[in-house]
C-alpha cells in the first residue's frame, strides 16, 4: 500500500487576498508531495544525475469542495494508480483539521529523458516502486481532453522569464495557472473557481513571448497560450 501523507500548515504562500486556500496554493501543496513520494522511491529531484529522466505533467483536474483559512492544518494525500508504457496517474486529497475531505484532484504525467529531451517507457521495476493504488478520485480513470474553443479574444501577451524556469529548463507548470488568470476580464478574475482543468501541450522556454486568449462558454471560461512566433498551443486552462 503506497498512500503517502504529509500535514502542512496553510502559510502565507498558500492563501489569496480573502486569506483562503487559493487554486495556487493548492497546486503547490500537490508538487510538493508528488515530489516526495518519488524523492522516497529514489526517482525524485536529486536522483536525476543517476536515472537521466524526469517527471512531466500533462494534465491537472481540481475540484475544490471546501475553502479553508490562512492558519488552518491541513493533510494531504496522494497515490500512484494506473501507468502504461507511456502514461502515469497521480491522485490526491487534502482533508482539514476535522478530517473533513476538502479538495481532489487528479493528474497524467510522462516520464523524460533529460539527454534526449523525449518522451520514454516507464518500466516495469518503475511502477513497482511507486505500489500503484487501485483507487481514483474522479469516476473516471483517464482524464478528457479539452477541446479548444473557437473564435478566442486575444487578452495579452508575457514573455517567458528567468523566474519562470524549473529544473526541467522550461516554464513551470504553476505559471500557466497564474498568467491563465491575468488573462480573465476583471469580472470573472474576481470570482473563485472550485474546479480547474490544465492541459499542458508544449513546454514553454526561457524569452519566449505567449499570447493568451478568452472564451466564456456554457460550461466554463477557456484560456489558451500560444506562441507568438508559430501559433503553437501551450497549455489550455479551463475554470469552472
Amino acid at each position: 500500500m503506497a498512500i503517502i501523507e504529509n500535514k502542512y500548515h496553510i502559510g502565507i504562500k498558500y492563501v489569496d487576498k480573502d486569506r483562503l486556500l487559493s487554486l495556487r496554493g493548492i497546486i503547490l501543496l500537490f508538487e510538493d508531495i508528488a515530489c516526495r513520494h518519488s524523492d522516497m522511491v529514489g526517482y525524485g529531484i536529486n536522483d536525476v544525475t543517476k536515472t537521466h529522466f524526469s517527471w512531466v505533467l500533462l494534465n491537472w483536474k481540481i475540484k475544490v469542495l471546501s475553502r479553508i483559512n490562512y492558519g488552518s492544518i491541513v493533510t494531504v494525500k496522494t497515490w500512484s494508480r494506473e501507468t502504461s508504457k507511456l502514461y502515469t496517474y497521480r491522485d490526491f486529497e487534502i482533508y482539514d483539521e476535522n478530517n473533513n475531505l476538502i479538495c481532489i484532484a487528479s493528474s497524467k504525467w510522462v516520464l523524460l529523458s533529460t539527454e534526449t529531451g523525449h518522451i520514454i517507457h516507464i518500466t516495469e521495476e518503475i511502477k513497482n516502486a511507486y505500489l500503484a493504488e487501485n483507487k481514483t478520485v474522479f469516476n473516471e480513470s483517464d482524464l478528457h481532453k479539452i477541446v479548444e474553443p473557437d473564435n478566442a479574444e486575444k487578452t495579452f501577451s508575457f514573455t517567458v522569464r528567468r523566474r519562470d524556469i524549473d529544473i526541467n529548463n522550461h516554464m513551470n507548470n504553476l505559471y500557466y495557472l497564474d498568467y491563465a488568470l491575468e488573462a480573465l476580464p476583471e469580472e470573472v478574475y474576481l470570482k473563485f473557481f472550485n474546479n480547474v482543468e490544465i492541459m499542458y501541450k508544449y513546454s514553454a522556454k526561457l524569452g519566449e513571448t505567449i499570447n493568451c486568449f478568452y472564451k466564456k462558454e456554457e460550461d466554463g471560461y477557456y484560456i489558451m497560450m500560444k506562441s507568438a512566433t508559430d501559433n503553437i498551443l501551450h497549455a489550455l486552462v479551463k475554470l469552472y
